[in-house]
């Protein structure tokens, strides 16, 4: 990655180039060509400006949060890995829990993709231990979790305890059947906008939409804006938890 170039009218000649070597996050190296003498005061400027910062490539928002992704066989590809990426970048230390051990398979769209292994299973999945939670869509997979009572349990857990919950395309199905829809705004794919309804929530057509804790996006066009967003509602959460006095967390 190249270093900003600094203003001419400052450095008072026609062509100046930085180039910068990174090691981790700190430039550790400059080399700079320059055509004439006078711009080697400009350079002795910028790196005293510059000298001793590091440069965080990935900000670290999420550092040691601990994100449940629920997800089972069908799942949307996409909506899965994208999220996850941009949470493991943020810091955070996801882990994908399912119905059962092994791998799960991804679905794009109505293709079979790849298959993901499971950290662990609902069984054994402590919600308490949990941060947010990641619930990514895709039709099968959603209609075999919102089934299951330790994945509807998991989410009541989360929802009543106040944490995040992040969810895309056909995943609020699980939030309709652990009875948390009635009253809350939110989005989903369009197909499943009448069991939202039905099950007293108020659904929106947007690509995302934020309520209390809880973010929704409706399809994996929406991913962009969809991870801005869940990393902006799960960081406020890291900030509260850290301004909350521990004996108030155990209570």
């Amino acid at each position: 990655m190249s270093c900003p170039l600094v203003p001419t009218k400052w450095l008072f000649v026609r062509e100046f180039f930085i180039y910068s070597t990174f090691e981790g996050n700190v430039p550790h190296r400059g080399y700079v060509r320059f055509k004439r003498p006078t711009a080697k005061l400009a350079v002795a400027k910028f790196r005293k400006i510059f000298q001793g910062q590091t440069y965080n490539m990935t900000e670290k928002k999420l550092d040691g949060m601990r994100v449940a992704i629920l997800a089972t066989n069908g799942v949307e590809q996409a909506e899965l890995t994208e999220p996850r990426k941009a949470l493991d970048e943020a810091g955070a230390r996801t882990t994908l829990i399912s119905i059962k051990p092994g791998k799960i398979k991804g679905m794009q769209h109505d293709q079979l993709a790849d298959q993901f292994d499971v950290d662990m299973v609902l069984d054994e999945a402590d919600p308490e231990e949990f941060d947010a939670v990641l619930l990514p869509g895709g039709a099968l997979n959603a209609d075999a979790l919102r089934v299951e009572n330790t994945a509807q349990e998991f989410v009541r857990y989360m929802d009543d305890s106040g944490k995040p919950i992040a969810v895309i395309c056909h995943a609020p199905w699980l939030l309709v059947s652990a009875g948390l829809v009635d009253a809350r705004t939110l989005t989903s794919y369009h197909t499943i906008e009448d069991d939202i309804r039905n099950a007293g929530g108020n659904w929106m057509d947007k690509e995302v939409i934020r309520d209390q804790n809880w973010v929704s996006s409706r399809q994996p066009s929406d991913i962009p804006v969809f991870n801005r967003e869940m990393i902006s509602l799960f960081s406020e959460q890291k900030r509260k938890k850290a301004e909350t006095p521990a004996a108030q967390q155990v209570a």
